[in-house]
């Protein structure tokens, strides 16, 4: 991502990477914050994006947005709350009614958080992104205060809709992130695509 942002031009398109990352956790710029427990010896990695700890793993999509938001003509605020809406409206396509949680970044379910931001903006231009929960192991998430909240419940897509097309779903929320780029879609470039669990 930082070797895509640096030799990009003003006239490159944008691009979204979607794939699922290895059992890892991470944290933000700000976040000093070890696991409670780490049985399974999970590596802890420092970033550049935003944020506290969270973990990552598989079955679970990564998308990582390499936008320019001058050229989109709005801030990080509004592009935060893009996502937002687009990883709501995506899950609704499925049947799960999830929202925002004010003052929290991410998407919620009855309180349990399905989908996690994590940005880092250097001169306009976007990098890091989101993860949204489709069927992976929870338990690294109690060894942890998920996004620097104690106690905080995680929740899968599989858990909410067990016959959902996460096919589906992965190409629904992708055209979606796409389509907040400010500019065509045909600049995106999937990395790879998440398999239905």
């Amino acid at each position: 991502m930082r070797d895509f942002n640096a030799r990009r031009g003003a006239d490159d398109a944008d691009e979204l990477w979607l794939l699922e990352h290895p059992p890892v956790f991470t944290r933000g710029v700000s976040c000093h914050a070890e696991p409670h427990r780490n049985p399974r010896d999970i590596p802890v990695v420092d970033t550049d994006r935003g944020g506290q700890i969270t973990y990552h793993g598989p079955g679970q999509l990564i998308a990582y947005l390499m936008f320019d938001l001058k050229r989109r003509g709005t801030g990080v605020r509004r592009l935060v709350s893009d996502i937002e809406q687009a990883i709501i409206d995506s899950l609704a396509d499925t049947g799960i009614d999830a929202a925002r949680r004010e003052g929290a970044p991410g998407v919620y379910v009855d309180g349990r958080k399905i989908a996690a931001l994590g940005l880092r903006v250097r001169r306009g231009l976007t990098s890091h992104g989101l993860s949204l929960n489709l069927d992976m192991d929870r338990e690294p998430f109690t060894w942890i205060d998920p996004c620097g909240y104690a106690g905080l419940e995680t929740v899968n897509v599989a858990e909410l809709a067990p016959g959902a097309d996460q096919d589906r779903l992965v190409e629904a929320l992708s055209s979606r992130l796409l389509a907040l780029s400010g500019g065509e879609p045909t600049g995106a470039r999937p990395v790879s695509q998440v398999a239905a669990r």
